[in-house]
């Protein structure tokens, strides 16, 4: 038998076993293809006058978002290359918090230059180490033309983190969200020693009712639910407050035990008991001077039975119940206290103190508040404030950004100009590079370097402005010398952009490159799709 030759028919080669040339472009197509289209999904919500998605889950729960990592975290993508590209805005949310939409719309632009080399017959592995080359290259030129910052210097903070919001649901409350950011993360790190942020050092605590503008800083602690007591108090001032991880409630037996108690006298007895145990531990807590309790959630039964309730109210003791295990740790930090395992443990030395914790009252909800804590940690509570709960979730996710947009700021202390200005530039500068190096990494270079215009043009298109026109007259702006104009989408136009206090953090730009072309070039080196048997 001979083997039929045709250029896309399958020959059999020596071995017997067929071989199909056209397969790898195929997938490598598909894979291009379906990374485009989860760009081109969320194209529409990048820059300040970007669009949002309403997303609606199985179960009919609804989002309002344009944060890029929350919508392609929603969406239900089956392609295994547009994964990828979710993993990708994931990636970049823990590193940066900021730039999830950038980092896609880049990949999909480099995607996009690499689907046209390789129609020209350039092998996809030179493409791949074209591009890391292109893109160390990249964080080089960003590098250089970045601008040193101190955290001292509260106002460029709050430009950045009001840069961050503007492209949210909630800008029109930039001016006291961006400052309320910067304090936050201030009031948690040493500006001295400190090269990184714990998120959870600081607590966003969402109440509905109110408006966004009523989101507050709180220097202290704040708990979600109400006291716990009946009739005792609702206000405490010099405070002595105790945290405790065991249960004022009588013990049960094991789970698959029951206790039977045939006549009144036993049952009296039992009664008395229970009365007696719960007894002896209020004596210990009124002997200790505690006047504020906290107690930990507790799974196999209730943490404070009524009884309980009954006895604290008595000796006026403030009850805040069913702390959740992992808030325990922010507690402790915040109170400078130990959480007490047992009742030996219950001395006054193991108690914080505060000048007060009163319950206070928004909307329809109660919930506690301590102020006034002798010797805080470094840990600080945002109580964020929405009309309806989906501006709610959004101001929660605006303010997530711009707190990592500040902790972009602890860890590489740099910050650069935005509104399309470093990828123009770097279009540029690629661009004359490219033309000082032989052979095909000329070629890849200047894909590489045409494909970051994506990101001015995407806003100028957002923007409603005629996205050539204005990307040329960028071009044109960058070659005269010009590193900061950048498209200004206020007043439609090009303008210096740093004077318009449009700035973002050095760390977002270099995040979003590296990370944008090491996932183009892992979708670049797939040259088969094999499904395995489960």
């Amino acid at each position: 038998m001979t083997a039929q030759t045709g250029s896309g028919d399958s020959r059999k080669t020596q071995t017997g076993a067929y071989k199909d040339k056209s397969k790898p472009a195929d997938i490598r197509s598909s894979n291009i293809n379906a990374g485009k289209a989860v760009a081109d999904a969320i194209r529409t919500s990048l820059g300040p006058r970007g669009m949002d998605k309403m997303i609606q889950a199985g179960n009919g729960e609804v989002t309002i978002t344009n944060d890029g990592a929350t919508i392609l975290k929603q969406i239900s993508v089956t392609h295994p290359a547009a994964k990828m590209l979710v993993e990708l805005s994931k990636a970049q949310d823990i590193e940066a918090g900021d730039g999830t939409t950038s980092v896609v719309v880049v990949a999909g632009s480099l995607l996009e230059a690499a689907e046209k080399l390789l129609q020209r017959g350039i092998h996809p592995t030179i493409i791949s180490d074209a591009f890391q080359r292109a893109a160390a290259k990249a964080v080089e030129i960003l590098a250089g033309m970045s601008r040193p910052i101190e955290l001292g210097d509260k106002e460029s903070l709050i430009k950045i983190a009001s840069t961050a919001l503007n492209s949210k649901v909630v800008s029109q409350q930039s001016s006291l969200l961006a400052p309320l950011a910067v304090e936050a993360v201030l009031k948690v790190i040493d500006p001295l020693k400190d090269k990184n942020v714990d998120l959870k050092d600081i607590r966003v605590i969402k109440k509905l009712g109110g408006t966004v503008e009523d989101t507050e800083l709180v220097d202290g602690l704040v708990f979600t639910q109400k006291s716990a007591n009946v009739n005792g108090p609702r206000r405490v001032e010099k405070a002595k407050i105790g945290l405790i991880q065991f249960c004022i409630s009588p013990p049960k037996t094991d789970m698959d035990h029951n206790v039977i108690v045939s006549d009144y006298a036993a049952m009296d007895r039992v009664l008395k008991e229970e009365r007696a145990y719960i007894l002896n531990i209020v004596k210990q807590i009124k002997k200790s001077g505690c006047n504020v309790l906290l107690v930990q959630k507790s799974i196999l039964r209730d943490a404070v039975s009524d009884l309980a309730i009954h006895f604290l109210d008595k000796i006026k003791v403030m009850v805040v119940k069913d702390i959740e295990r992992e808030d325990i740790e922010f507690v402790t930090k915040t109170l400078g206290c130990r959480p007490i395992a047992s009742l030996d443990h219950f001395v006054p030395e193991h108690l914080a103190t505060a000048e007060l914790v009163e319950e206070v009252q928004t909307g329809s909800s109660k919930f506690v508040k301590i102020t006034g804590i002798q010797n805080p940690g470094r840990t600080v509570t945002v109580l964020v404030r929405g009309s309806n709960k989906l501006v709610l979730e959004e101001a929660d996710r605006s303010l997530h950004d711009a707190l990592c947009v500040v902790r972009c700021l602890v860890k590489q202390r740099a910050l650069i100009a935005g509104g399309g200005a470093p990828e123009t530039e770097l279009g540029l500068k690629l661009a004359q590079y490219a033309q000082t190096i032989t052979g095909v990494d000329a070629y890849c270079f200047r894909a590489f370097a045409n494909a970051l215009e994506v990101i001015p043009s995407t806003l100028a298109e957002n923007a409603g402005l005629n996205p050539i026109a204005t990307v040329t007259e960028l071009r044109n702006r960058h070659a005269q010398g010009d590193i900061t104009a950048g498209i200004n989408v206020r007043k439609g136009a090009i303008t210096n952009i740093l004077e318009e206090n449009v700035v973002q953090p050095l760390l977002v730009s270099t995040s979003a490159i590296t990370l944008a072309s090491e996932t183009v070039r892992s979708i670049l080196k797939i040259d088969d799709i094999v499904n395995t048997m489960q």
